[in-house]
């Protein structure tokens, strides 16, 4: 296995991570101060969620013409200029624009970084190490969150180290090799159909966390705000869920190469549900904290599990069509949850966050239960 490869790789998206983890909750904090409602923000944080469709339906073919690793270095190049000019230019309109353009190259790059993992892991360590990958990712999140409260969210600090971080990270990639072979294809959403068909509890997952992840990181601070917390506890709320998406992914992915990696998907799927719906009740109690770090770990459980799940099935060019197909799902999971839940703050409950992840969880749980919801069981090789 090419060690040196794969922590290289690996470094290239925990900068992606960071620079999300800095930026994403300052938008929020700009567009609060700015005045807009929950609905306004809850577009802004969905504009990615179109990106990383558009993105997802090409990088298969671009890869083909390019090459993985110059695909994504020009990517990274491509997320920086964006997240500069966030800061450059302080326009909502614009802004929108400018956030689908990040949505693009960032599923990009995830598409073909994770693609690439999965591809240089050995079978007996994939659960760990592919947990590894989802382990370090969520602490770059849990760290952009933390710097930005460190630097301050009155100026444009945050989005000039998400400059910074993706400026610097293509250089990591050059050399290194190992990188799934792709064929020129499109990625339709009639592909997405028979993919969701043939592994129908791993789309749903994958959906789910995504709407989790663009929530967390954008609604979940103004959701703190507005009950009564002030910005810097807002901002440890949010880290603190990161922090139980990051805590137990290791331990999930050791025990995925030992255990049942579906009972394991399916207790991820129960305790994400039974964790949503005991927000609103602990909120305003110190058993809250112990309770996001729940919550984060039962979402991103499920996330690390598909991943996995995925990685066992496919290779080379199949793999990265998955992989695609998790992007599709990334994006409509981004898509719907910040506009589900930005709509229902504002018009139907100040819960409507966590009641929204409930619901999605419940119906998780209702899948999970039936036969072939994690499709024909089978290993790559």
């Amino acid at each position: 296995m090419r060690w040196a490869t794969y922590f290289a790789v690996l470094a290239s998206v925990l900068s992606v991570g960071l620079a999300l983890g800095v930026s994403m909750p300052l938008v929020s904090f700009r567009l609060e101060s700015w005045g807009y409602g929950g609905f306004a923000i809850g577009v802004m944080a969905a504009m990615p969620a179109i990106g990383v469709l558009v993105g997802a339906s090409v990088a298969s073919k671009l890869a083909a013409r390019v090459g993985t690793p110059a695909l994504m270095r020009l990517c990274l190049w491509a997320g920086a200029l964006s997240i500069g000019l966030l800061a450059l230019l302080p326009s909502y309109p614009i802004w929108l624009v400018l956030r689908l353009l990040i949505g693009v190259v960032l599923t990009v790059i995830f598409i073909l970084g994770e693609s690439w993992i999965n591809q240089l892991v050995v079978e007996q360590w994939r659960g760990r190490l592919v947990a590894l990958y989802g382990c370090a990712y969520a602490l770059s999140q849990l760290s952009g969150p933390l710097l930005l409260g460190l630097v301050g969210s009155k100026e444009d600090y945050g989005f000039w180290i998400g400059v910074a971080l993706l400026t610097l990270a293509p250089l990591l990639l050059l050399g290194r090799d190992g990188a799934p072979v792709t064929e020129a294809y499109r990625v339709t959403f009639k592909n997405l159909l028979t993919f969701c068909r043939g592994l129908p509890a791993i789309a749903w997952g994958v959906a789910l966390f995504a709407a989790f992840e663009a929530m967390v990181l954008t609604l979940l601070p103004v959701y703190s705000l507005r009950q009564g917390f002030s910005a810097e506890i807002a901002l440890a709320m949010v880290s603190t869920v990161v922090v139980g998406d990051a805590l137990l992914q290791l331990p999930i992915g050791a025990l995925a190469d030992r255990l049942s990696r579906r009972a394991l998907f399916t207790g991820c799927a129960v305790l994400l549900m039974l964790s949503s719906l005991a927000v609103p009740l602990l909120l305003h109690t110190l058993l809250i904290w112990p309770l996001w770090v729940i919550f984060g770990a039962s979402a991103g459980g499920l996330f690390t599990l598909s991943l996995i799940l995925i990685g066992e099935r496919f290779r080379d060019d199949a793999l990265v069509r998955a992989n695609a197909h998790v992007a599709q799902l990334w994006g409509i999971g981004c898509l719907i949850g910040p506009l589900a839940a930005g709509a229902g703050s504002q018009w139907i409950s100040g819960h409507a966050l966590p009641l929204f992840m409930a619901a999605g969880a419940f119906g998780l749980v209702i899948l999970v239960l039936r036969q072939g919801a994690f499709g024909v069981e089978h290993t790559a090789t």
